[in-house]
């Protein structure tokens, strides 16, 4: 039971997602957030500092688009975890890969997000995602283009195990978004987002970001991420118990570009991985792991 409940909550905790966000999520008998109808989660405020304004001419980076604006764009998630408890054999609790077309649609609220035909190259998951088709999401959305809160609405046919697909894919899409800094920069700037990531533990992540190119409003950015944990201790889900985080190395970097006149990226990846040791300090069981999220868009 102890390794069912590591499993569960770890791959949860080492995505960033929070509980209940990873799609092993039905294992221990919980539901993915968005069962029943939509759910609204809000997003941890960003802080952003201006390390090194850039050249001239500066100006704010701010999104510009009309309210219906839309765009078609397409998301793809990748999350690997291999898991290994003292010396059993290591075991691989991987989210399988998803692929998720989508048309935003811009409103006063945010952007509105309407899903087409989610695949995977899990055949159980390809099979729940087939009554997924019409899903509806959202992001709320800040002045300085940072996302405040997702929202969640599945088709009412959709599986739980679809559901918690979904529910993690959008939260590493989240965490992985930029906020814009708010004074001007030119090409060359570099800012610093600070974020806290929700779960068991909250990760403070930093994302330093430099802009690397500009065409009028289309912007290349450089991201490097890390992730460090708030606290030694984790309590595990459902009253578990606690685990002593002995190690935790997560960073990574990306690069993605925008276009200000629409809400979501247009092209590029970014992939965080690493290493993290955790030790159960009732019976000194040690368990091990090894993450790579990987998150991009393109057309």
């Amino acid at each position: 039971m102890l390794m069912v409940v590591l499993a569960v909550g770890l791959t949860a905790f080492g995505s960033g997602c929070g509980d209940g966000g990873d799609s092993g999520a039905e294992a221990d008998g919980t539901e993915p957030l968005g069962i029943g109808n939509e759910v609204t989660v809000p997003i941890a405020a960003a802080m952003v500092t201006t390390v090194d304004p850039g050249e001239e001419p500066r100006s704010l980076l701010r999104p510009s688009y009309y309210n219906g604006t839309i765009q078609a764009v397409t998301l793809r998630t990748d999350h690997r975890i291999q898991q290994q408890i003292d010396s059993q054999q290591v075991r691989d609790f991987s989210s399988p890969a998803l692929t998720i077309p989508m048309t935003a649609t811009t409103d006063s609220g945010g952007v509105e997000l309407t899903l087409g035909s989610v695949t995977t190259p899990d055949p159980a998951l390809s099979e729940a995602l087939t009554a997924a088709d019409g899903t509806h999401a959202g992001f709320e959305m800040s002045e300085l283009g940072g996302i405040t809160a997702l929202r969640l609405a599945p088709a009412p046919d959709t599986s739980n195990s679809a559901r918690a697909a979904l529910e993690q894919a959008f939260y590493q899409a989240v965490y992985r978004s930029v906020t814009f800094p708010d004074e001007p920069v030119g090409v060359g700037a570099v800012w610093r987002v600070q974020q806290t990531v929700g779960g068991g533990v909250d990760l403070d992540q930093v994302t330093t970001a430099t802009l690397v190119a500009r065409d009028g409003g289309r912007l290349s950015i450089r991201l490097d991420v890390t992730q460090t944990p708030k606290s030694n201790i984790w309590d595990l889900p459902n009253e578990a118990g606690t685990l002593d985080i002995e190690d935790y190395a997560m960073q990574g970097s990306g690069d993605i570009t925008v276009d200000l006149g629409l809400p979501l990226p247009i092209a590029g990846s970014i992939s965080i991985g690493g290493h993290q040791v955790y030790r159960d300090p009732r019976t000194s069981t040690v368990l091990r792991q090894a993450i790579e999220t990987n998150v991009s868009w393109g057309g």
